[in-house]
């Protein structure tokens, strides 16, 4: 009997936990009952009452399977190291607790799955947000595949389902801040996309904020491209070039009597100004690469795990 893994992470989300295990539980029996499951909540340092609620769903059904992180290392690096743990033929990568992403569409995954597809990869095309939200995740999507050489799926996120080969190539990966959908779409493999509406939580709040949403966007962006640097690079050519270029015409014009750029001190403020924003921006690019590289070298585990439950 084939088997899939399905992960959940979860973060203070009390009020959807019981509605969530339920709706899984249910659709694995009805639409899927030739298949084993695990379900993998990971939660990430709950101070409510999620993890004694985890506890007691394991304690009850076997089919659960629990992580409990000594602390809050943020969604992708608990998403990843439950991922670690999974068994399945088939892993759902990303199914949240709050149902956003539709739990319905895992019986349509495992069927694309098993007539040949080896990522099945659910699409955000209609979300149920703010216009400004849209424009800001469609605009970094556009930037990542305009810098990546790798193509990551407008609107597709975490929630897809991965052969266990794929798992498996993903979590080759040594990546101290690990971009799932960015692993999944650079392995390869065959992929179809599922289209579907994200929906507004029903119960409690998002624990993702604006500065959680840029980190992880530059986080996505620097990790799998070198273009910002080359660019740079690029940038201060060209600069450099124009500088040079304008100092020569400007010794010319002298040597010929020509009267050159009205003298004063507004042209010099605007020229050192100028420079001075293009060095900074230069740093602050190399020093977002210098931090990667120095998280990455200083080593030490993605999460801490305080407790297993039903994990052998």
């Amino acid at each position: 009997m084939k088997m899939i893994s399905i992960v959940s992470p979860c973060f203070n989300e009390e009020d959807n936990l019981t509605h969530c295990h339920e709706t899984i539980a249910t659709i694995m029996a009805e639409h899927l009952p030739d298949y084993a499951y695990e379900h993998i909540f990971a939660d990430n340092g709950s101070i409510d009452r999620t993890p004694e609620m985890l506890r007691e769903l394991a304690a009850r059904d076997p089919h659960v399977k629990v992580i409990l992180n000594a602390r809050n290392f943020g969604p992708f690096r608990s998403m990843f190291n439950a991922l670690r743990h999974t068994r399945g033929d088939a892993v759902i990568t990303f199914m949240p607790v709050d149902l956003q992403d539709p739990p319905a569409l895992i019986p349509e995954f495992v069927k694309l799955w098993e007539s040949g597809y080896e990522i099945v990869a659910g699409a955000r095309v209609t979300r149920e947000e703010g216009w400004m939200m849209r424009k800001s995740r469609s605009l970094f999507y556009r930037i990542v595949n305009t810098l990546a050489d790798f193509e990551v799926p407008e609107k597709v996120g975490e929630f897809q389902l991965i052969d266990r080969k794929v798992a498996d190539a993903v979590l080759s990966y040594r990546d101290h801040y690990p971009f799932l959908r960015g692993m999944i779409a650079s392995v390869g493999f065959r992929r179809v996309i599922v289209p579907y509406t994200w929906v507004k939580r029903e119960h409690g709040r998002s624990k993702l904020n604006l500065a959680m949403l840029v980190d992880q966007a530059i986080n996505g962006i620097f990790s799998y491209a070198s273009v910002p640097m080359r660019a740079c690079t690029i940038a201060g050519l060209i600069i450099s070039g124009l500088c040079i270029a304008y100092a020569f015409g400007v010794a010319v014009a002298w040597l010929f009597g020509v009267a050159g750029a009205p003298r004063g001190i507004v042209t010099l403020i605007v020229s050192v100004f100028f420079l001075s924003a293009v060095q900074l921006l230069f740093i602050g690019v190399l020093g977002e690469y210098v931090t990667s590289i120095h998280k990455q070298v200083r080593g030490g585990p993605i999460v801490v795990e305080r407790e297993t439950i039903n994990i052998d």
